[in-house]
């Protein structure tokens, strides 16, 4: 029996893709003020940019889509989405939403007050710019194996619960709930352990904290957690994120990364602790109950694709995929994360460019340089997206530098793939050409969406 491990799907519609030159793609950067996320898409070749919302749908879902009941109130739509959530998650409460970003700011729009503290794993960047937004203080707690791009731990998403520990031991009065990320992107698409999981859980019962996840990708690291955790190895993913959920008391839901939509997402509460302030804050910026902001089609969309997404052939393609780029890259002596993650490469844009100074953001920088030599559109993690410039000028700069390629759902095959290790490959050797950036424009929250940059070596006037 071979051992390749191919796509297991077929293609039945295709899209075709914009060749570009060197030279255009110079001009397309400057235009877009040296900013990936201010390029068109047409105007990229292989979009590795986010897996949030870029997936491609199913014969199913599309079959679904045609089912969307649109009724404003009381859509069947909704009640089938509540039905899989419900059975997936145990929650009673179901709160649709147009992405995960929205079920964010609902949460702590009713739960947080200004001056709380809210502890994770690693806070992305939404998450921690809506916290923020409410006067939150968000800490992260990932355990020291989680900073070190190539140290390898099966979990290095984890929380350090010592730390945790100490926090609600200082200023546990000032915790509302505690959060973790699965998995851990900020920190490579990292998992968490059950066990990890359970103890923080216990940790903060002990305090009468509640547990919330951001569980935008409970099936990958459900996957990682029957291939790596010990006992869990002949149980499927799909009872594995069952009882991930039955760990916690209810989680927000960015449905357009493991929900395989390209537009959705949910607050599921187990307790009504929250639930009328929510459903008030719902009607007031997002839509009825019953429809959170979203179509009925795409509710439709959503049931389905939570089911799909729970099949072991799919995730076990989908966690190798990233695998396999990291084997090869690592053959090459390009520095990453490692182990890999579940839907990302992480480049470790400090080791490839150790000529540029945090002050030049190479992480930045190596994006840039990504999209110039092979037309690939990548994002910063790194000091653009989680430093911050004081109100005295000064800036403070990120522990990591990283740039993730993030892999749309079933989208991309191994030739493309294997013309992105090519390109990195290519552009390692030649890393000292590389310039620097420095930020000219910025908004004051989740700046790297928006801010405009130039050259470091760039002459000035």
């Amino acid at each position: 029996m071979p051992h390749t491990l191919f796509e297991p799907f077929r293609i039945k519609s295709v899209e075709p893709i914009r060749m570009t030159t060197r030279a255009e793609r110079e001009r397309l950067l400057d235009e877009a003020k040296l900013n990936p996320f201010l390029l068109r898409a047409d105007d990229v070749l292989l979009d590795f940019l986010t897996d949030s919302g870029t997936s491609a749908m199913s014969a199913k879902q599309w079959g679904a889509i045609m089912e969307g009941d649109e009724s404003y109130a009381g859509s069947r739509s909704f009640f089938r989405l509540e039905k899989v959530v419900r059975d997936l998650t145990g929650y009673q409460h179901i709160i649709p939403t147009h992405q995960g970003r929205a079920a964010e700011r609902i949460l702590f729009s009713v739960a947080c007050k200004s001056g709380d503290v809210v502890p994770s794993n690693t806070h992305f960047d939404t998450t921690r710019a809506n916290l923020e937004y409410q006067g939150v203080e968000p800490v992260d707690l990932v355990i020291p194996e989680g900073l070190e791009p190539r140290t390898r731990h099966p979990f290095k998403g984890n929380i350090d619960l010592g730390r945790v520990e100490a926090l609600l031991a200082e200023r546990g009065d000032r915790v509302p709930f505690g959060m973790i990320t699965l998995t851990n992107n900020s920190g490579g698409g990292q998992p968490v352990s059950l066990g990890n999981l359970r103890a923080y859980r216990d940790l903060l019962a002990r305090h009468g904290k509640p547990l919330i996840l951001d569980a935008c990708r409970f099936a990958e690291n459900a996957m990682f957690i029957k291939m790596r955790e010990p006992g869990w190895a002949d149980t499927s993913p799909r009872d594995i994120a069952r009882e991930t959920f039955a760990l916690a008391d209810g989680c927000t839901m960015s449905a357009k990364k493991d929900g395989m939509v390209n537009i959705g997402g949910f607050l599921a509460l187990r307790e009504g602790r929250w639930v009328e302030a929510a459903k008030n804050l719902l009607i007031l910026t997002e839509g009825f109950p019953t429809y959170g902001g979203l179509a009925g089609r795409d509710l439709e969309a959503l049931a389905v694709g939570l089911d799909e997404v729970l099949d072991e052939h799919y995730l076990r393609y989908r966690l190798r995929t990233a695998e396999y780029m990291g084997q090869r890259l690592a053959a090459a002596g390009v520095a990453h994360v490692e182990p890999t993650g579940g839907h990302a490469v992480y480049l470790d844009a400090r080791s490839i460019l150790p000529h540029l100074a945090p002050e030049d953001y190479p992480a930045w920088s190596l994006c840039n340089a990504l999209y110039l030599e092979a037309g690939i559109r990548g994002v910063e993690i790194g000091s653009v997206m989680f430093g911050k410039r004081l109100d005295s000028g000064e800036e403070t700069y990120h522990s990591m530098d990283l740039v993730r390629l993030a892999f749309p759902r079933r989208v991309y095959t191994q030739s493309h793939f294997d013309y992105a290790i090519e390109a990195i490959c290519e552009l390692k050797a030649r890393a000292h050409e590389v310039r620097g950036v420095r930020i000219t424009h910025q908004s004051r929250y989740l700046r790297h969406f928006t801010a405009e940059l130039a050259w470091a070596d760039a002459k000035v006037g």
